[in-house]
């Protein structure tokens, strides 16, 4: 006996009719509490992202970046998740490896916002 794979089948035009993102989180954006918090998001995801493109610039593993900065492979994972807060400290020890293996200075770029 075979099985059969049944397709669920969707109403485009009520899927039409969905509000966008942009549109619910620009309603979400009034609220100055949700605003002051994803923004925060936002900016702890940029820092990641750079964090993670410099890595790979490098040619680093996870596991290698972990070792030279003599912390677990899976802080360095919840750092470039941003799910892990991180300390100016370690912040700059990261720069500071990060740096040694380009060979160049490594700047992560934190800056201030008006918008909070």
């Amino acid at each position: 006996m075979k099985n059969k794979i049944q397709h669920k089948r969707y109403d485009i035009e009520k899927i039409k009719k969905l509000p966008r993102f942009d549109d619910i989180l620009a309603e979400k954006l009034k609220d100055s509490e949700f605003k002051k918090r994803h923004l925060l998001a936002v900016r702890r995801l940029n820092l990641a992202q750079k964090i993670i493109e410099e890595r790979e610039k490098t040619r680093m593993t996870q596991s290698a970046f972990a070792k030279e900065l003599k912390t677990s492979q899976s802080f360095i994972a919840r750092v470039e998740s941003g799910n892990q807060n991180i300390t100016v400290d370690v912040l700059m020890r990261m720069a500071d490896v990060l740096s040694r293996e380009q060979r160049r200075t490594v700047v992560f770029g934190i800056s201030g916002t008006k918008k909070c």
